[in-house]
């Protein structure tokens, strides 16, 4: 499907879905696929009522000198990018709520409703399947809560050597974090921040902790800034 008019407040929410655990619009690094969205949209999504279309919008406009040599096919539409079939939500916060009614009814498919007649021997089959359903249901463990963290890492000057900053970051080894795509941002008189996407186990790592390391590297590191963050 794609992709709808994002003129319209449809097209916004699927486009606001779409990254809301997404960093991009394809794969794990900026594409023609971001460029072709991102000229689509007249300006910045309402960052009050499309909070994650706003940050990739902001997020994609920092590649703008670089569009014309991103990876990808310059020649598609935005449309030919996102779903292949619509899963829209009148509210995008309302999608837990949804998700949660549409369980409880599958349930209630899977083992027949209390008002259907049945005799003594299926009412008790049907009990012992929702009991044996439920049991396996609660032994699932539950996935680890992650987040996706963008992270603003700014130099002292235009000398630092920007490589070796990010070989020092990239080698912090802690448990739960993956490094993802980085980027050199232009700020001014010809300083670059470093931009770096990681994935983070929210158990298993404080970004405090990991700002703290990173600003270890005194000869390179000013300071640290939180870009943007979404769980997933």
């Amino acid at each position: 499907m794609g992709f709808a008019d994002f003129l319209s407040d449809a097209g916004l929410t699927m486009l606001e879905q779409w990254v809301t655990t997404r960093s991009y619009i394809a794969g794990y690094g900026p594409s023609q696929a971001d460029v072709a969205s991102f000229k689509a949209l007249p300006g910045p999504p309402k960052v009050e009522k499309y909070p994650h279309a706003w940050r990739w919008y902001k997020h994609i406009s920092s590649y703008q000198s670089e569009f014309t040599s991103l990876p990808g096919d310059p020649s598609k539409a935005y449309t030919t990018y996102g779903p292949e079939k619509s899963e829209l939500t009148i509210n995008p916060k309302d999608a837990p709520k949804a998700a949660e009614a549409e369980e409880e009814e599958e349930d209630d498919d899977l083992f027949g409703s209390d008002d259907e007649s049945e005799d003594e021997e299926a009412k008790k089959k049907r009990e012992e399947n929702l009991a044996a359903y439920k049991k396996k249901k609660e032994g699932k463990t539950k996935p680890a809560a992650k987040t996706i963290v963008t992270l603003d890492v700014k130099p002292w000057d235009d000398e630092t050597d920007m490589t070796q900053l990010e070989k020092n970051l990239r080698a912090i080894e802690m448990d739960g974090i993956k490094w993802g795509a980085s980027t050199l941002v232009p700020l001014a008189f010809g300083i670059k921040k470093l931009q770096i996407t990681l994935v983070v186990e929210d158990d298993k790592v404080s970004i405090d902790d990991l700002q703290e390391q990173i600003a270890g590297d005194e000869d390179h590191v000013q300071s640290t800034d939180v870009a943007a963050m979404q769980k997933l």
